[in-house]
């Protein structure tokens, strides 16, 4: 298994972020992929992937860049950037990372992605760099940005529950679940961040950066000794757009707006968090969270600044009902 050595000067400097080129490489994966793992991303990839197809299409020298540079094991580092962490980039900005990469190092991190020898066309490219930007800028433009501001109140909505539990219990319940089955706090400052046979690294010094995505992938990267970081897919419930279903004797007990509150609440969440999250108004969302509070269906607490939601044992139990 691949695992970390973090000190605990990095823990206190490490910090939840937010990484549009991030979000963008996580799209171009699932696109690359091609597999749906959740009704909303279902509806994603079949608005999506017939022009992602058609675009490789017409460029062949990308199709095989994609190829290359999302190995079976490891991704090319100039796909990858750490994020600055100091504060959230925009697209275009991140993206500068990739295209200052030189051509030779593109092709060497290349042949660690694949595991072997760079296709010839690659290698005698000059403009790789420039060519995965273009991919990456064509995911951002296309298929991320129309949806931006959604995506990046869930991803808000992953980080606010997340902050939380560290709040609550701790780092090491908190990089527990990062990934499950994946990351796993080792003890002794080792965290386990990937269940490859990697060598273990030192993480003692430098900035630790917890970035979120909407997709079901994760990936790790740094940048010398300054900052790591540890992609991680948000939980599952805030990635599906669509929501978790409400079951029909639920949705007749509590009517459907206010049983679409209550199943999200499996995760703390904040009233804002809800209404992005539902779709439903400021208000009715505050006039549910009243009458599930008084029934002890939900109980709030503090995160920071943050009022979180999140279900009572009775709760979980009436959401988990199993059906008859």
């Amino acid at each position: 298994m691949g695992w970390w050595r973090i000190g605990t000067d990095t823990l206190a400097a490490s910090r939840f972020t937010f990484s549009p080129l991030a979000e963008t490489v996580a799209s171009l994966k699932t696109l690359h992929a091609g597999v749906r793992t959740h009704p909303g991303e279902r509806a994603w990839l079949d608005r999506h992937l017939p022009a992602y197809r058609q675009r490789l299409a017409a460029e062949p020298l990308d199709a095989l860049l994609v190829r290359a540079a999302i190995g079976p094991t490891w991704n090319a580092d100039f796909l990858t950037p750490t994020p600055p962490g100091d504060r959230e980039r925009s697209f275009e900005e991140e993206v500068e990372a990739v295209l200052a990469t030189e051509p030779a190092a593109a092709v060497d991190q290349l042949a660690v992605a694949v595991g072997g020898p760079v296709p010839e066309p690659l290698r005698s490219a000059r403009d790789l760099p420039e060519r995965l930007a273009g991919v990456l800028g064509w995911v951002w433009r296309e298929t991320v940005l129309p949806d931006w501001a959604r995506r990046r109140r869930i991803l808000q909505a992953d980080v606010t529950a997340r902050t939380a539990r560290l709040s609550r219990d701790g780092w090491a319940a908190a990089l527990d679940e990062l990934c499950p089955g994946k990351t796993r706090w080792l003890g002794d400052g080792r965290l386990q961040v990937n269940t490859r046979h990697y060598p273990s690294r030192s993480v003692e010094a430098g900035r630790l950066l917890l970035v979120p995505v909407t997709a079901r992938t994760g990936w790790v990267s740094w940048e010398g000794t300054e900052r790591s970081a540890i992609v991680y897919p948000c939980t599952g419930v805030l990635a599906d757009a669509a929501g978790p279903a409400v079951p029909e004797a639920l949705g007749t007990l509590l009517g459907p707006a206010r049983a679409g509150v209550l199943v999200r609440l499996g995760t703390p969440l904040s009233t804002s968090q809800l209404v992005a999250l539902t779709g439903q108004g400021l208000g009715s969302v505050g006039r549910h969270l009243k009458v599930l509070l008084d029934a002890g269906l939900v109980r709030r607490g503090r995160a920071g600044r943050s009022v979180l939601y999140e279900w009572t044992e009775a709760g979980a139990v009436l959401v988990r009902a199993p059906k008859r």
